[in-house]
């Protein structure tokens, strides 16, 4: 498991199957910077084929990447330290994904109100595509507003999956389409009902669709099945709390090879699991 601990440490850590003492494999701790061996504010770390790790390095507008086991980041997208709206440019990236061929990044470009594509071979300066949004913040169809989480495998369905924190909502989007299709929450509206969201940030799907999301603002974890827009709460209890059966202000999630949920419960400094439901 990697854990990207994003405010006071600035790191990535690595937590090898069985152990419980994580190894730090990326960032100086509690030493935030741009220099190729600092994190500032790390959002999301993507691992391929070869052992590469990417991070979202979200305080320094780019993107890392570190070379089979390497602690020296190489800026693979972006240009470090320089936010802007330029397609070669990042403001606040946060969530990453990447097709199963290996051939394309997807970037939510949070302040930029975009989500972001370039190629794999990409190195800083590379000029991306504009997949989604890019028309400004806002909550109509063809908007995101501060998109944060982002989920793409063609395999399982051909749409970009986007939560829209500042929004409220979830999107979905095929990758160059002129608009998009709200999918769950009401755009612009924070709500803590089985239909409303409250900042929502992480996203996955299973291979049934069923849509699962980090709901931030409530302090809880939503499961929605395929093309409904009601919510079952599946981790949390919808209020803040530091006990088991709680969490405080989640902010990312993962599903291991046998579907066990990992939440990284930000406001108790913990990741919780859950097993297969």
């Amino acid at each position: 498991m990697y854990v990207a601990d994003e405010f006071n440490n600035n790191v990535v850590w690595k937590l090898l199957k069985n152990a419980t003492t994580p190894i730090l494999v990326a960032g100086q701790l509690a030493s935030p910077g741009s220099s190729t061996s600092q994190l500032y504010n790390p959002q999301d770390v993507y691992i391929d084929s070869n052992n590469n790790m990417y991070v979202s390095d979200c305080l320094n507008h780019r993107i890392q990447k570190y070379v089979n086991g390497s602690t020296i980041g190489t800026t693979f997208i972006g240009i470090s330290a320089s936010s802007g709206a330029a397609l070669n440019q990042l403001s606040y990236p946060r969530h990453l994904s990447v097709d199963p061929t290996q051939t394309y990044m997807y970037i939510a470009d949070d302040n930029n109100n975009r989500v972001m594509r370039y190629p794999m071979s990409s190195t800083t300066g590379t000029n991306g595509t504009i997949v989604a949004g890019g028309a400004g913040a806002g909550n109509t169809n063809t908007q995101l507003n501060n998109p944060w989480g982002l989920y793409y495998l063609p395999t399982v369905s051909n749409y970009l999956y986007i939560t829209n924190a500042v929004g409220h909502s979830v999107m979905r989007w095929i990758p160059g389409a002129s608009s998009g299709e709200f999918i769950a929450g009401t755009p612009g509206v924070s709500g803590s009902n089985a239909t409303t969201l409250n900042q929502p940030l992480a996203i996955k799907l299973d291979s049934y669709l069923n849509m699962f999301v980090v709901d931030y603002g409530n302090s809880r974890v939503q499961m929605f099945c395929q093309n409904s827009q009601t919510g079952v709460t599946i981790a949390g209890t919808g209020t803040a709390g530091s006990s088991a059966t709680q969490l405080s202000s989640p902010r990312g999630l993962a599903f291991d090879s046998s579907m066990n949920l990992y939440v990284s419960d930000g406001g108790n400094h913990r990741v919780q699991k859950y097993l297969k439901l």
